[in-house]
This record gives structure tokens, sequence and C-alpha cells, in this order.
């Protein structure tokens, strides 16, 4: 795509921006201005986490697509932005681009003759985003009026980035319920679900999840443990704990990789202290707004800051020497606890500012009773 045709296409979508975006709804954390995937992580863990204190069971559908954003219909693309009332001429340039194009397969020398392209979303286009996110909310308006999980009067049942679904339900009746709509409206629009990926996920506080029986077009669904959802960890049991061990390995595993650079003496340790904070911390933190953080958890934590640390100052394993001395000869005083917990509370003030979904599931009420005894640790405490 030339530099001309990205600068007309970047004018296009900031003149279209305004009229796409009143349609978009709260549930899609994707390509949406001041929301990401830390958002999307955060809303679910809070909604598993409070549901659970009531002594809620969450019933959760991760929706996997085959190749949605290639079999999104130009037709139904165009039809959409009509009843947005979109400029003639704006309207005009979108159906040239998408609707005029074609291809061919070439093997060695050999070309095949060139077919019209009638499905998909441009690769690299900056539209893209936009006009998959509202050709996937017509779809998702269907579930409106359909159980979820009620919070603070709200009715929450998918929570979306981009592609990347989640269904929500309360029992396994209404998740059924709540697919079968998604399936159905999915297939009127061209998208597939793909059945071997999509899986389920009951979450409860009990030793041993409910058992959860799930179709698709009679192909049942698997039930899972644990499901990597956004690049985070979603458990059964509703804590992070699997999410932190794994965060901390995968930052090991690439502090390993970049050992030659971070325990390098001929480097000043200056350096290599900002090296880590760019390419180790960022591993290690991601998603950190969301979590739990117990005195275990805080526990291992620092018990991996001080083994970047070590390796560091290339002090060897059989050496005696205590945290506190590694510390004082280091000049340094643990922070990486206290960074997360400056991410959250950043994070929480934005939350508490702003009427958006973040703030429902944080400050709503659920119904329902909470157990006796001690109760979890939550993001809050």
């Amino acid at each position: 795509m030339s530099h001309i045709t990205k600068i007309l296409l970047k004018i296009i979508m900031l003149r279209i921006r305004n009229k796409i975006k009143p349609e978009i709804a709260e549930e899609q954390c994707g390509f949406v201005e001041d929301k990401g995937t830390s958002n999307a992580i955060y809303i679910l863990r809070t909604l598993i986490e409070r549901a659970l204190e009531v002594q809620k069971d969450v019933y959760l559908c991760f929706i996997d697509y085959t190749k949605a954003f290639d079999r999104v219909r130009h037709d139904e693309i165009i039809t959409q932005l009509k009843q947005l009332n979109i400029d003639g001429k704006d309207l005009r340039i979108i159906k040239t681009m998408y609707w005029e194009q074609t291809a061919a397969m070439r093997i060695e020398n050999n070309t095949s003759t060139f077919q019209d392209i009638k499905r998909g979303v441009r690769q690299g286009c900056v539209l893209s985003p936009d006009l998959f996110s509202l050709y996937s909310e017509i779809i998702m308006r269907n579930l409106e009026n359909h159980p979820g999980i009620k919070v603070g009067g709200q009715n929450i049942n998918n929570l979306r980035y981009a592609d990347d679904t989640v269904l929500i339900a309360e029992n396994k009746e209404d998740l059924q319920k709540l697919l079968n709509i998604v399936e159905e409206e999915s297939r009127k629009k061209g998208l597939e679900l793909n059945s071997k990926k999509t899986e389920l996920m009951v979450i409860s506080r009990k030793q041993e999840s409910p058992k959860c029986d799930i179709f698709i077009n009679d192909v049942k669904l698997k039930q899972t443990e644990k499901f990597k959802y956004l690049g985070t960890i979603i458990s059964n049991d509703g804590k992070t704990n699997r999410e932190i061990s794994a965060r901390t390995a995968q930052a090991k595993i690439n502090f390993q990789k970049m050992k030659t650079i971070l325990t390098n003496k001929h480097i000043s340790i200056e350096t290599r202290k900002r090296a880590l904070q760019c390419y180790i911390d960022p591993v290690l933190m991601y998603g950190c707004e969301a979590w739990t953080i117990s005195k275990h958890i805080q526990n291992k934590l620092e018990a991996t800051e001080m083994w970047f640390l070590r390796r560091m100052h290339r002090i060897h394993w059989t050496a005696k020497k205590t945290n506190e001395r590694v510390l004082n000869e280091a000049n340094k005083r643990r922070s990486l606890v206290r960074t997360i917990r400056k991410r959250q509370a950043t994070f929480l003030g934005h939350v508490m500012r702003r009427a958006k979904l973040e703030h429902f599931v944080t400050t709503g009420k659920f119904e329902g009773k909470r157990s006796r005894g001690r109760q979890r640790e939550k993001i809050m405490d």
C-alpha cells in the first residue's frame, strides 16, 4: 500500500470514526481510544473475583473464529456504513478500495487468472480495525437482552478485544443460549466458530469445578482448567497465582536470552539496569494491573527481583550473601512490588474517574451473599 493511499485512508478514518464510535459497545476493548488489553483483563478478573465473593460460579466460553478478518463481507460493510449516513464521497472511496480488488496466484513463472476479492478487510489498512469492530458489533447486539452477570443493574454477558471474544454467564443453560445466538448470527455474517479451539471454563471456589457440557452444532466443546486470554492465564480457581508464576518464568527465560548483555561487566551497571527495565520488566509486569498480590506472591516477586540482581552483579549461587547485603553492595532498594503497586494505583485512578464498564465492575453491587469466615484477598486489598 502506497504512502499516499495510507494518508488518504487516515483522513477518511478520522472523518468517519466519530460516527462509528457511538455504535461500538462498552464490551469492545479492541481498537478503541483509551482502551487496551489491560482494560479487558482487568474487567474479566474483577468480574470473576467479585462474583466468587458472593458465592457465584462464573461460566466462560472463549470463542475462536476461523480467519475472522478474512471472512468479512464487503457488501455488508458498505450497507452498515450507509446506515450511519457516511458522506457519499468517503463511501465511494471505501467502496472502490474494497470492491475493485483482484488477486492471482503465482507459482514459479506461471500466474493464474485474476479473481475478484469479495471478502476480508485489507491487511495493514488503518480503516480495517474500525470496519471489523462495526461488522462484529451487529452480531453481539443480539445478546443485549440475554442474561449474563448483573453488576450494579448492568448486564454483562460478553467481553471482546477485536475478535477475541469471551461469553459470560452464571450457569451452563444461559451460556449455551448465548453461544447458540453468537454462532447463528456469526454464520449469517459469514463468520465461522472454530469448535476445536473454542473452549469452556467454570470458575468456582469449590474443590472441583462443576462439569459443563456445551455444544456447537452437536460438537462438544473442551472444558479447560486454564486458558490464555489476551496473553494472560485465566485459571478455574479465579486466582492470579498461575499467571504470576508464568510471568516470572518467562521473564527469567528472556533474561537468559540477553545474558551476554545483562551480565557483561564491560557495560556499566546503570546501562544494564535500563536494559532490564526496557526488555524484561514489560514481560514480567504485563497485566499486573489486575493482579492480587498476597504475602506469598509478594515474596515470590521479591525473590525474582533478587534473582535478576544477583546475576547482573555476577554473584554466584554458592556465595553466602544475604539479600540485604547484596542490596547494600548494589546501592539499591527493592522496587519491583512498589512499581507494580504504583501501576495498579494509577490504573485504578483512571477507572474511578470514568463512568465506564471498568468502573461498574469495580464499584457495582453484585447480587448474592458473602460466605462465612475470612474472605479471599482481592485486587483492591
